[in-house]
């Protein structure tokens, strides 16, 4: 299949399309608008339902298929953040806390963009192995810890004793977070109910998902239209930074992916995980943990450049990637 149409396929699909319609929305000052509160029970229902359906494939996964995957998305998790901060701090000149608050991004993980790579591979007869959410919480952990160990040996070398958290309670404030705790909650439960519990609850949680995906995107471009005059603020390097990391971290996603045994699916889902940049996770422990980072870099890096990206172009690209690794 040719790439246009692949990226065709991925353009015209319900959510992408919702999102630029939230986007468009903003840009027209319309007067559209979703309940307050809705974005909030809208991740938590999708992020259990991951969870729930990660767990019942799980079950059903040896482990003996599942530790080289593991492991090398756990080694992506350091490499992904340390990438990012060498190029943010050595290449772009950026400062030591706003490079380590954009490794803490991109080396973590967007969900959305993992679901959405989970849902146009499908679309296309390749879907990804079914304990694919597990790895999403292996990669989520450690960009973030690692960003922040980062930080934190530049503050002591500036001999900065202000009140700041602790590493330790930065992993525990990620790990017990809404995010993760979801997703490891709703694997527990998945992986213990295995698969004939997730068929007793799939009129809930399986059969309205992606309807509940196409409304999240839509709020989602809403967020992306009101932060659109970050993009005013920020340095020139950093919109270069937002579409060349995903890329690079892209094609190391599709090696390590190719070399722990995925498939074609799998290996271009685990390289939108590694391009993705978290705003949900990572966001909410950077701001607590490193107040000196502007939050008018990373967020408009993260939100308003590499997701719509990502979402439009990026997923296709690394399926392409793929296709070529694989011969």
């Amino acid at each position: 299949m040719l790439s246009w149409q692949i990226i065709g396929i991925n353009l015209l699909s319900p959510m992408v399309l919702a999102f630029f319609l939230g986007l468009f929305a903003v840009i027209v000052k319309s007067d559209l608008k979703l309940p307050k509160g809705l974005y909030t029970g809208l991740s938590l229902y999708l992020l259990l339902a991951l969870g729930l359906k990660g767990g019942a494939a799980l079950s059903l996964t040896s482990f003996h298929s599942f530790w080289l995957p593991a492991f090398a998305v756990l080694s992506l998790g350091v490499l992904l953040p340390l990438l990012a901060y060498n190029t943010a701090h050595y290449i772009g000149r950026i400062s030591e806390f706003d490079s380590a608050a954009l490794a803490a991004h991109y080396g973590s993980v967007s969900v959305v963009t993992f679901i959405a790579s989970q849902v146009f591979v499908e679309s296309l007869g390749h879907p990804a192995e079914g304990f694919m959410t597990a790895l999403v919480v292996i990669l989520e952990v450690p960009g973030i810890v690692i960003a922040l160990m980062i930080a934190e040996i530049y503050r002591r070398k500036q001999k900065q004793h202000g009140n700041h958290s602790s590493l330790m309670t930065c992993f525990k404030e990620i790990i017990f977070g809404k995010s993760i705790l979801l997703l490891l909650g709703g694997l527990v439960i998945g992986y213990l109910s295995g698969k004939q519990g997730l068929e007793k609850i799939a009129p809930f949680f399986v059969d309205p998902f992606l309807g509940v995906l196409v409304l999240f995107m839509l709020d989602m471009g809403l967020v992306a239209g009101e932060r659109l005059d970050g993009l005013r603020t920020i340095k020139a390097f950093l919109i270069a930074f937002a579409f060349i990391i995903p890329i690079l971290n892209g094609f190391l996603g599709v090696c390590f992916g190719y070399w722990a045994g995925l498939s074609i699916g799998g290996t271009t889902v685990l390289a939108a995980m590694a391009a993705s940049a978290s705003y949900i996770a990572a966001p909410a422990v950077v701001r607590m943990s490193l107040p000196e980072a502007n939050p008018a870099y990373y967020l408009t890096s993260a939100i308003v450049l590499t997701f719509p990206f990502n979402l439009a172009l990026g997923i296709p690209l690394y399926y392409q990637m793929a296709l070529w690794v694989f011969g």
